[in-house]
């Protein structure tokens, strides 16, 4: 019997752009073998609407992909589909070798700072196995950062997690003065208000052919999934700030959902001198996702950068 396929154009070095391999997955991780399920056509799959079995399916791709011994979270909170987190990494690691020749900058000396970490801490998770950067995640949940730090504990991962006492705030009070990073990645909540996010997850549970339910298969506590003026203005906010922060930091982005928000966000990126803008398409299945990209710096100086820090190996990264 076939594994599902995930029909998808994932990054050329995501390690599930091929689908699942359930056979072997089941093998190293036997938990996962109660939710594997044989579809119509006859290839193997789990039920996605069943919130333990993603969260099996998670666990077992962590275990046997990324040396996650331990990962578990509250059925509240965020699950997130390891194929498409990954996939915003691998695409960060490119942005990042444009600026260095080419090579992928690897190791401790990469200074990574993730917005909005959740209790599943994931992107901190893979990008330390991925490429050993040096990953600090921030969460204004102070429930979603204790759980953050015990995965982090269990797992002996060298992750920084701070909770962000400022929940109006996003850079404000998680960068220190003189704290350095290469890049910022975000995942923002996507929607405007409670029931918007309501009926996106109604409308996703019909696509599953299910009744209705509270949440999806993924879950997600309000801060997760909803804020005011939602993604949009999330990301503004972040432009605004980060503007405080040009020479801290080499790269800012974030994962815009909406096609529709890019037009404001260029809008707002014009109000600060920015140097450069980029946005990257993805693709994960029949959905395009994308992300905005900006810097304070032209190319040439962040090259020197990367030439003076990541490729020396140094403690300074401006000069």
């Amino acid at each position: 019997m076939k594994s599902t396929p995930l029909k998808s154009k994932l990054h050329p070095r995501n390690r599930h752009n091929k689908g699942y391999d359930l056979d072997y997955l089941s093998i190293q991780v036997p938990t996962l073998k109660p939710y594997i399920v044989i579809t119509p056509n006859g290839t193997k799959s789990i039920d996605f609407s069943d919130k333990k079995a993603v969260k099996a399916l998670n666990q077992a791709l962590l275990q046997a992909y990324y040396n996650v011994d331990f990962w578990d979270i509250p059925e509240h909170n965020l699950c997130p589909p390891i194929p498409g987190r990954v996939d915003y990494l691998h695409y960060l690691a490119d942005l990042l070798a444009n600026d260095n020749q080419g090579v992928i900058p690897q190791g401790r000396q990469v200074k990574v700072l993730d917005i909005g970490t959740g209790a599943n801490i994931i992107y901190p998770l893979l990008a330390s196995h991925e490429y050993n950067w040096s990953v600090t995640g921030s969460d204004i949940d102070p429930s979603a950062v204790k759980l953050a730090k015990q995965i982090v504990e269990f797992n002996n991962r060298k992750i920084t997690v701070k909770l962000q006492k400022q929940s109006q705030h996003i850079f404000q009070g998680v960068i220190n003065a003189k704290e350095l990073f290469h890049i910022t990645l975000c995942n923002p909540p996507f929607h405007a208000s409670e029931q918007l996010a309501a009926q996106s997850s109604e409308r996703k549970w019909k696509n599953l052919g299910k009744a209705p339910k509270s949440t999806l298969n993924f879950g997600g506590q309000h801060n997760e999934l909803w804020c005011e003026g939602g993604e949009a203005q999330f990301i503004c906010t972040m432009i605004d700030e980060s503007a405080l922060f040009a020479e801290q930091c080499m790269w800012f982005t974030s994962l815009v959902s909406k096609k529709e928000n890019l037009a404001t966000l260029q809008a707002q990126l014009k109000k600060h001198p920015v140097a450069e803008v980029k946005i990257i398409e993805m693709a994960q299945g029949h959905k395009v996702s994308r992300f905005i990209a900006w810097s304070y710096f032209d190319q040439q100086t962040r090259q020197e950068i990367c030439q003076q820090f990541i490729a020396a190996s140094t403690t300074t990264l401006y000069v």
